[in-house]
């Protein structure tokens, strides 16, 4: 059973009012209800929920634990096909649609192939390679039922080690299995031990027999604020090396001082961001997920209980509460419309005219003389600039030389030849310190090394690399000091080429 308190913002508590609460509470604590307080028509829509989807489990094992889904992605019902050559007077057709398909070869095209006679082949670059499915039988991985820690990477691991945006797929609950008081015990005093040391638990789950994958994700201790409610854990499934995209992009630090933005420019960036913010400071949040319907199913749902009642019926115009979801909250806009002005007055807009595309038969005409020098006119200097900038003149691909071995580098990481062209970069970077503090005669290498090195902590901060840099230079230290190269490896905060803090790089 759920109650839902419709109460606009604005009106003050009274005594009665929280007489009522506190008996709605008890209520709550006593039975299996929910109470939901709402203030506004949109938020009273998502709490009135038109479907309810009854929780079945997705794992049950030898651990007294019961695993169902937290968030699953509500899709549009599928579509059917429908006929209508059925007698009008028949009340138990079906007028259901079948399909089936016939294979032909090319050579016999009147020649129908059975089943046992074709096999599926899979695309391996220029060529189609055949696997039978007794073939792919065997090649599936049939793991054994499982719900167990990763020991290879530790029981637990700090909660600071993992970045959100890494969570993908659908969210589980972990709750003790119902009834089973020692459960209940166990689950509440490990997800509280977790939730005061801040760790999680790295889990290997395969949630049915001979299931063909493995979930490798975190496990969240949540602690219940309510009495009725027990203490339960959250997994969120982590990305394997292949599903990750690393798209990695230059400082904007690292465009000339023309390209740059003024303090009014910047401050202005800042408070549209702030501005974004969906829970500020004395304000309800808005748009809460528990209370926010999807606007397409709620309108595709309305409108098909309509042309159920009214076969010729219309398309009705959005619903006012859809259309706070699907456009900007005139509030919020008016609220913060000095903001957006002053944004607009900072920023000079300037037209991007489109450029007409040369057809393939202008492209292949032989150019001429002044046609050529038109096409080799030389660019302005600001553009020229941050030309320069962002891809400096390189030497040649991989490779640090002795003349310039910093502009070298950053040539280097401008390539973005391959996935690993930061990396590649900063190895090299680091084979060329390297052997010039091995090769120096006299120390008259060690300037050369200092700039380098500190090119590289630049670089290392730029790309979010604080890893790389300050296990290089723990190398080095570890090195090069029994061999005397103690005064070297002294120079190194005083020409700030210091080990890189999590102040410089927050995100690692």
């Amino acid at each position: 059973m759920d109650c839902i308190i419709f109460r606009e913002s604005g009106v003050r508590h009274n005594a009665v009012m929280d007489e009522n609460d506190q008996l709605l509470y008890h209520f709550r604590e006593r039975s299996v209800t929910k109470v939901v307080q709402v203030d506004s028509p949109t938020s009273l829509l998502g709490a009135l929920r038109t479907r309810n989807v009854l929780p079945v489990t997705v794992f049950r094992g030898d651990l007294e634990v019961w695993v169902y889904k937290k968030t699953s992605e509500e899709k549009f019902p599928t579509l059917k096909k429908y006929s209508d050559k059925a007698p009008a007077s028949d009340k138990f057709a079906s007028h259901e649609v079948k399909v089936d398909y016939e294979y032909k070869s090319v050579l016999e095209p009147d020649t129908v192939v059975p089943p046992d006679q074709r096999i599926k082949g899979y695309l391996y670059g220029p060529q189609v390679v055949p696997i039978s499915s007794a073939e792919w039988e065997a090649v599936k991985f049939k793991p054994e039922k499982v719900l167990r820690p990763d020991v290879s990477n530790g029981d637990t691991v700090h909660l600071f080690y993992f970045n959100r945006h890494y969570f993908m797929k659908d969210v589980f609950s972990f709750v003790p299995e119902p009834g089973n008081t020692k459960a209940v015990a166990a689950v509440s005093a490990l997800a509280r031990a977790m939730s005061e040391m801040n760790k999680v638990a790295i889990l290997r789950c395969v949630w049915r027999q001979g299931q063909g994958n493995v979930a490798l994700g975190v496990l969240t201790p949540n602690i219940s604020s309510a009495k009725n409610v027990l203490d339960s854990f959250y997994f969120n499934i982590f990305p394997f090396a292949e599903d990750i995209r690393e798209f990695q992009f230059r400082s904007f630090s690292s465009l000339p001082s023309s390209s740059q933005p003024t303090k009014e420019q910047q401050e202005a960036a800042d408070n549209l961001v702030k501005m974004l913010d969906l829970a500020p400071p004395g304000r309800e949040e808005i748009l809460k997920p528990d209370f926010t319907p999807n606007p397409m199913l709620e309108r595709f749902y309305r409108y098909l209980d309509l042309k159920s009642k009214q076969p010729d019926a219309n398309v009705p115009p959005l619903d006012k509460c859809l259309k706070k979801i699907t456009e900007p909250d005139p509030d919020v806009i008016d609220y913060q419309a000095p903001l957006i002005k002053k944004l607009g007055n900072v920023f000079e807009l300037k037209e991007n005219p489109k450029k007409k595309k040369a057809r393939t038969q202008d492209r292949l005409t032989y150019t001429g003389a002044d046609d050529q020098a038109k096409l080799l006119e030389e660019p302005s200097a600001e553009k020229a600039g941050v030309s320069e900038a962002l891809y400096p003149p390189k030497k040649k691909a991989g490779e640090i030389g002795d003349h310039n071995p910093v502009q070298d580098f950053e040539a280097m990481l401008t390539q973005r030849s391959s996935s690993t062209w930061v990396q590649t970069a900063i190895e090299e970077m680091q084979k060329y310190i390297t052997a010039l503090i091995q090769d120096s005669c006299d120390r008259d290498n060690h300037q050369k090394a200092l700039e380098c090195l500190v090119a590289l902590r630049k670089a290392c901060i730029i790309e979010q690399e604080p890893n790389e840099y300050n296990g290089f230079v723990t190398k080095l230290c570890q090195k090069f000091r029994p061999a005397g190269e103690a005064k070297f490896l002294q120079l190194l905060s005083s020409k700030n080429a210091s080990l890189i803090s999590k102040e410089e790089a927050p995100d690692r």
